[in-house]
């Protein structure tokens, strides 16, 4: 067995400008402008590491921040996946939990409490271990995941081995990085999380909770 490296990015800031008022829900929009800027340093960022593909959800703001990024990595192939998209991880039981949590969770439908913990499983099962090949030398496989901020908590959790519901209350910057060693010897180790140090001040922050100071 081979070890993975699993980056896992945030998809950068999306453009809400389309929205029309506060019923109309997250409209399927791309990038901002400091979207765009925060992908493209992104790419940067990763230029000097070797990667076997780049992974996106299908909403464009996923693919737009993945076109962006693998601008820096050329001959890097990049797949298009439903593994990789905006889905509820966990059907987590409220009961318990802070107030705050659970009126977070009464707003998902009963097919999304089915159909995104399904979806999650299996990217747990494709992303999360080490893998059975990789290059000759003995070099990891290095794969970005460009996704949304519930599979990232979802993932750190699983690698912490983390009680189920505390994928609940961990935020994750626009266009940050969090890395996971997956080996064979032993278990998951976290190597980064929300590792922004290729963006500018003025481009860090995004995509976190209101209340939040950097």
């Amino acid at each position: 067995m081979v070890t993975r490296l699993l980056y896992l990015t945030r998809h950068a800031e999306q453009d809400l400008s389309e929205q029309s008022g506060p019923d109309a829900g997250e409209p399927d929009t791309g990038l901002s402008e400091r979207g765009r800027r925060q992908a493209t340093l992104l790419g940067e960022r990763l230029r000097a590491r070797r990667f076997a593909a780049v992974h996106h959800g299908p909403l464009r703001r996923a693919a737009q921040t993945a076109e962006l990024v693998a601008k820096s990595l050329p001959d890097v192939p990049v797949y298009e996946t439903e593994l990789a998209g905006d889905h509820l991880p966990h059907d987590t039981d409220p009961a318990g939990l802070p107030p705050a949590y659970v009126e977070f969770l009464t707003q998902f439908s009963a097919a999304e409490r089915v159909d995104g913990p399904r979806v999650t499983a299996d990217a747990v099962r494709r992303f999360a271990g080490p893998v059975a090949e990789g290059p000759a030398g003995g070099e990891p496989v290095r794969e970005l995941v460009v996704t949304h901020s519930f599979l990232i908590a979802w993932l750190v959790r699983h690698a912490l081995d983390a009680p189920e519901w505390r994928w609940l209350g961990m935020n994750s910057h626009n266009a940050a990085l969090t890395v996971i060693r997956y080996g064979a010897a032993g278990p998951p180790s976290l190597i980064a999380v929300n590792d922004v140090a290729h963006l500018p001040p003025e481009l860090r922050g995004t995509g976190l909770p209101p209340d939040y100071l950097v």
